[in-house]
């Protein structure tokens, strides 16, 4: 790859979804990464979600004493 190409390269958009955004326009390939990414987003959450309620054990027990 040239340098020239790096230049004129169109800068990749990141990819997000909407909630509730038309599907329409969107390719079978586009639809897959969409997918991808909520899966990803949910682990994350889910994670988050196991982190807080052991914190939140670990404090009720400690206060419990």
């Amino acid at each position: 790859m040239a340098i020239e190409d790096d230049i004129f390269a169109r800068p990749k958009k990141k990819l997000e979804h909407e909630i509730g955004q038309p599907l329409d326009t969107l390719s079978v390939a586009e639809l897959a990464e969409r997918i991808e990414l909520l899966k990803s987003e949910i682990e994350r959450l889910e994670a988050a979600r196991t982190a807080k309620a052991a914190s939140a054990a670990a404090a009720a027990a400690f206060f419990k004493t």
